[in-house]
C-alpha cells in the first residue's frame, strides 16, 4: 500500500505553502451542484461483522485482517489490526468479507462514528456496520469522508441504554445527502490528496521510531556500541556485561511521580498539552513538567510509554519521571519500555500500576558519555516524527475544515 513517489510528488504539488488547496469559493455560497437525499443503505451494500468461535483457533491467523473498534482510532484512513484470519477462517466467514475500498464504521459505545477504510480483503467483527460501496453510482472515498461526517448522527441513533449501539437496519436507513459522481469524484480527489500527505508522513514516522529503537538494541542490547571491539565482558549480577558498565536499579535510570489532578473546567484554557500514557487529551494554560520527559499508565493504559519533547502537564492517570539520577531520557524512556509493564498490574477491576514495584528492578547502566551519544542520535530522529506529526495535524485541521464545505457545496471542486 506504499504511495509511488509520483503520486507523492503530485499530492504535494497540489498543496500550498501552507498546507491548502487553492479552490474557488462561490462568493453567493449558492448551491454549485444538487445534492441528493437518500440513505447509507443506498450507498452499497450493508454487512455486519461477526466473530468467530474462540472455540475454533484454527480459524485465527495471518492472512485477512479481522477489524475490531479498538483498532480503528478514527483518524487513519486504513488500519493494521491485533489481529488475523486464517484460509479457514476466510472459508468460514466467506459471506462476511469485505472487499478492498469498502467503508466501516463502528457502531458501538463510546467509539460510535470512527471510520476506516479496508485496503484489502477484511473482516470485522459485529460491532462494526460497513458499507461495499456500489462504485457504479458512488466514490468510495466520497463516501468514506461522509461517513466521517457523521458521528453526532449516529450517536443520536443508538438504542440502548448501558451500551449504545446501532444495529444494522438503523444504520441502514440514516439519511445523507450526496452530489452526482462525477462531484464526489473530484471531492474525493481533493481530500485524498491530504489523506495521502497524512499517510506517507506517518510511514515516515514509523520508518524513523524504528531505526531509533534499531540503534538501542544494537548499542544497549547486543553491547555492538562503537567501540565494543575494544571493551572486554566482566560479571555482574546481571550476567556478562561491558567493562565500565554498572548493574543498578530502575530508580537509578528514572524516578516515576504520580501526575497532577486537573479540574475538567480548566481543561481547554490553554495550549500546553495535558498528556496520559495514551497521548494528548486536552489542554491547559501551565506546563507542570519541563521537557523531554517520560510518561507511563498508572491505571487503564498500564505497558503504554511515551517519550514527551514538549513541556506538559501530567495527568493523574498517569506516571512521570521526575529525575533521571545515572540516565538521559531517551535511554530511560528504552528501558522502561522494554520492561512488560502489564505484569506489575496491581490492582482487580482496575489496572493499577505500583510505581514502587517498578524502582527496584535490576537494569543496566551504561556510561554517561555513551548515553549522551545515543541521546543526540536517536533524540535528532524523534525530533524528526515530532516535526512530522505537527505536520499531520496541519493537514487533519485543514482537511476537517474544507470537508462540510465540500461536501454542502460553498467550496467548488472544479474540474481541471
Amino acid at each position: 500500500m506504499g504511495m509511488k513517489v509520483e503520486n507523492l510528488q503530485c499530492a504535494e504539488a497540489r498543496l500550498g505553502q501552507n498546507n491548502c488547496l487553492q479552490l474557488e469559493e462561490d462568493a453567493g455560497c449558492g448551491m454549485m451542484y444538487e445534492l441528493r437525499t437518500i440513505h447509507i443503505g443506498d450507498l452499497g451494500r450493508v454487512l455486519t461483522g461477526k466473530t468467530p468461535p474462540s472455540v475454533r483457533p484454527e480459524l485465527f491467523g495471518d492472512d485477512h485482517p479481522f477489524l475490531t473498534p479498538t483498532d480503528i482510532d478514527g483518524a487513519s484512513r486504513y488500519i493494521e489490526p491485533e489481529r488475523f484470519l486464517s484460509p479457514e477462517g476466510r472459508n468460514y466467514q466467506q459471506r462476511l468479507m469485505l472487499p478492498g475500498r469498502s467503508v466501516c464504521v463502528v457502531c458501538i459505545g463510546a467509539t460510535i462514528g470512527k471510520v476506516c477504510m479496508t485496503g484489502r480483503p477484511s473482516f470485522t467483527n459485529q460491532q462494526i456496520n460497513s458499507v461495499v460501496v456500489n462504485e457504479q453510482e458512488h466514490d468510495p472515498f466520497f463516501v468514506y469522508h461522509l461517513m466521517t461526517t457523521l458521528r453526532d448522527e449516529l450517536k443520536a441513533n443508538a438504542g440502548g441504554s448501558a451500551t449504545p449501539i446501532i444495529n444494522k437496519t438503523a444504520f441502514s436507513e440514516i439519511k445523507v445527502r450526496v452530489p452526482p459522481l462525477p462531484v464526489q469524484r473530484r471531492i474525493a480527489g481533493i481530500l485524498s490528496t491530504y489523506d495521502e500527505l497524512i499517510e506517507n508522513s506517518q510511514r515516515r514516522i514509523k520508518i524513523l521510531e524504528e531505526m531509533a529503537r534499531s540503534v538501542y538494541r544494537e548499542w544497549f542490547v547486543h553491547f555492538r556500541f562503537p567501540g565494543h571491539e575494544n571493551v572486554s565482558l566482566v560479571s555482574s549480577s546481571l550476567g556478562a556485561i561491558p567493562q565500565g558498565w554498572e548493574a543498578g536499579r530502575l530508580d537509578d535510570v528514572l524516578v516515576l511521580q504520580r501526575g497532577f489532578d486537573l479540574p475538567k473546567a480548566k481543561r481547554m484554557e490553554g495550549t500546553v498539552p495535558i498528556y496520559a500514557a495514551t497521548g494528548v487529551t486536552g489542554f491547559h494554560c501551565e506546563a507542570k513538567v519541563k521537557a523531554p520527559c517520560v510518561v507511563t499508565g498508572r491505571s487503564g493504559t498500564i505497558g503504554d510509554v511515551i517519550y514527551v519533547q514538549e513541556d506538559f502537564w501530567p495527568l493523574n492517570t498517569s506516571l512521570w519521571a521526575k529525575g533521571f539520577p545515572k540516565s538521559e531520557p531517551l535511554y530511560a524512556y528504552y528501558v522502561l519500555s522494554s520492561v512488560g509493564l502489564k505484569q506489575f498490574n496491581s490492582g482487580a477491576a482496575v489496572p493499577t500500576l505500583n510505581r514502587n514495584d517498578l524502582h527496584g528492578l535490576d537494569v543496566l547502566i551504561p556510561p554517561c558519555v555513551l548515553q549522551k551519544r545515543f541521546q543526540k542520535i536517536a533524540g535528532a530522529m524523534l525530533l524528526q516524527t515530532r516535526n512530522l506529526e505537527l505536520q499531520i495535524q496541519n493537514l487533519r485541521r485543514t482537511r476537517d475544515l474544507l470537508l462540510p464545505r465540500l461536501l454542502s457545496g460553498q467550496v467548488n471542486p472544479k474540474e481541471n
